[in-house]
């Protein structure tokens, strides 16, 4: 599939992967920032994410510059946005920020130009409440690195029309991501819900003193968690029978609903600076390396994923 330029605005945590993505794939990219500076350091990034795959078996050397070459930086809006048959937005989780900036936006659009949001959270149809444009405004959830993780969870707002659901999947499809289609715009989509479940009740844990932070990753880690790559919680609740699944919810659920959120002990803990990598501290102490081995372990794994699963 090719159509005219892709644009994504915002080259920032993953603003840049999102155009990796799109010119590894043939398109043409304009990377839009206002920071000129954030547009040096994003094909940096990207130069370094496409060396560090090639490394690694995935894609190819030659093709680096080739790939460079399709982004073209820009700090002007109207540049970027305007004739591009797709967008995707990348800047801060902020509502106001991404209304206002959408609203900006169809003024220099065409009048079939796709609006895409990256949004974690945030309902497509408050993003596109601005605008006069709402029928082409979709939320693309890409996960991060977007470029060693196929998901983007696709969601239409309340007047998205099939049509432009149909295009972006296809559209994703084309560059070997695997879009899923979310229903209901519900703030979280599908993954965040989910996720932010799983931590909302691993907070819990440690909150009331049942196991310290090491013994509930551990537990995670090294037990169901292996599964999860390849057998989702629905597959398994079907492995091991929906009787028994039952009877499991029907013990337990009734100690976990009571639990109150958001934590106090997560307001605690954010109110006191400890904020994760960012601050050295978190429910764990971090230095520097020890955050850098996390890092690599992480794409290790999701490397080795690649290598096995994408001819699928």
């Amino acid at each position: 599939m090719r159509s005219e330029h892709i644009a994504v605005v915002g080259a920032g945590f993953m603003g840049h992967g999102i155009a990796q993505i799109f010119a590894a794939k043939g398109h043409e990219v304009i990377l839009f920032d206002l920071n000129e500076e954030a547009l040096k350091e994003a094909i940096e990034k990207i130069r370094s994410n496409l060396v560090f795959l090639s490394e690694n078996g995935i894609g190819l050397q030659e093709e680096i510059d080739r790939t460079i070459d399709r982004i073209r930086p820009a700090c002007s809006l109207k540049e970027t946005v305007a004739d591009a048959r797709f967008v995707v937005e990348a800047v801060d989780e902020n509502l106001e920020v991404k209304q206002n900036l959408f609203h900006e936006m169809e003024k220099y659009c065409s009048p079939i130009t796709i609006l895409a949001t990256n949004t974690s959270a945030i309902g497509i149809s408050e993003i596109a409440a601005g605008t006069t444009a709402k029928e082409r405004v979709i939320g693309t959830h890409f996960w991060n690195p977007p470029y060693l993780i196929p998901l983007v969870e696709v969601i239409g707002g309340q007047d998205t029309l099939a049509e432009v659901k149909d295009y972006t999947c296809n559209l994703l499809k084309s560059m070997g991501m695997h879009p899923v289609i979310v229903k209901k715009d519900v703030p979280g989509f599908i993954g965040d819900r989910l996720q932010h479940a799983l931590w909302r009740e691993a907070i819990s844990i440690v909150e009331q003193g049942i196991a310290d932070p090491e013994t509930v990753d551990a537990v995670i880690k090294k037990g169901f968690g292996i599964r999860l790559a390849v057998l989702g919680p629905l597959e398994n609740a079907d492995l091991v029978g929906l009787d028994l699944t039952f009877q499991l919810h029907d013990r337990i659920l009734k100690f976990i609903e009571g639990s109150p959120f958001p934590s106090k002990f997560l307001r605690q803990k954010m109110e006191a600076g400890e904020l994760g990598f960012k601050t050295n501290q978190g429910f764990y102490s971090w230095d520097q390396e020890a955050i850098g081995k996390c890092k690599d372990g992480l794409v290790a794994h999701l490397v080795r994923w690649n290598r096995e699963f994408s001819s699928e």
